[in-house]
């Protein structure tokens, strides 16, 4: 597919390539934008090999690799705390963790937490656990940690009244949905029944998320930023910027907006380059 900015000379013709195909030359690209790599989690240490390969072919990667990096292992909500940034209130589970599950319902507050894995994606291995069957539980969370490191975090009531995401492009706020899981669940994709709406947040929401850009987001393509209404506050659940769905078709400016922030990537690359 080839597409042409009408308000200036950059030509591109565009490929849609599997990132793990082992067929794909990718000697003959000069940038990828990571669109659906679903699966990454899944075979991480082979993702993390085809970063390294496609960097040191030159290739620009939107996002770029160091926000790609950092933001692939949910350890960088540590970096965001510290900076003191709202988070959903979280403990870390180092692989091979062997301690009892009762101090984390007490450390977080809460009778019911879940627990999901540090590199991850759409709720796989992510679990609720009750207090009240912790010892019964441990067995089964020892098993899931045994293989990854995990993060720890209270069962937030608010996630009934849905899951907020600010998307942005280049920086600058798009348009925002709320995620609402079916009725006894807690996970809030369709496939498991939620439903997705778009809403005008106020101005002081938005520029609430846009504080979290300007810090950890600087001169990306996309960035999506997802939390709950805390008392009135928006605390922070996750930064997305590897492979977000963007929800393009919830709001009619999105798909002309993400087009022009990627027109003005794509400038910023060509005048960057040497003659």
């Amino acid at each position: 597919m080839k597409i042409c900015c009408p308000c200036c000379e950059i030509r591109v013709w565009i490929f849609l390539q599997i990132w793990d195909d082992p067929l794909v030359d990718w000697e003959k690209y000069d940038v990828a934008l990571l669109k659906t790599p679903w699966d990454y989690h899944q075979k991480f240490g082979q993702f993390k090999l085809w970063l390294e390969k496609i960097e040191s072919l030159n290739i620009r990667l939107l996002n770029d690799y160091k926000v790609v990096r950092w933001n692939m292992d949910k350890h960088y909500l540590l970096e965001i705390a510290a900076a003191g940034f709202d988070i959903i209130p979280s403990i870390f589970l180092q692989q091979g963790w062997n301690e009892e599950l009762t101090p984390l319902f007490e450390k977080l507050g809460s009778d019911k937490i879940i627990i999901k894995p540090c590199v991850s994606g759409g709720s796989r291995n992510t679990i609720v656990l009750n207090k009240t069957s912790a010892l019964p539980d441990r067995q089964r969370v020892l098993s899931l940690v045994s293989e990854g490191d995990f993060i720890a975090q209270p069962l937030m009531p608010q996630i009934r009244e849905g899951e907020w995401s600010f998307i942005f492009f280049n920086g600058k706020y798009s348009h925002t949905i709320i995620k609402k899981p079916k009725t006894g669940d807690f996970r809030v994709q369709q496939i498991f029944g939620g439903t997705i709406e778009i809403v005008s947040p106020d101005q002081q929401y938005i520029e609430h998320a846009e504080l979290y850009v300007s810090r950890f987001a600087k001169n990306t393509l996309y960035t999506r930023v997802d939390g709950l209404m805390v008392d009135g506050n928006f605390v922070l659940m996750e930064i997305e910027l590897v492979e977000p769905f963007l929800y393009l078709s919830y709001h009619p400016d999105a798909v002309e907006r993400y087009f022009q922030a990627l027109v003005a990537q794509l400038e910023n690359f060509e005048n960057s380059v040497p003659l």
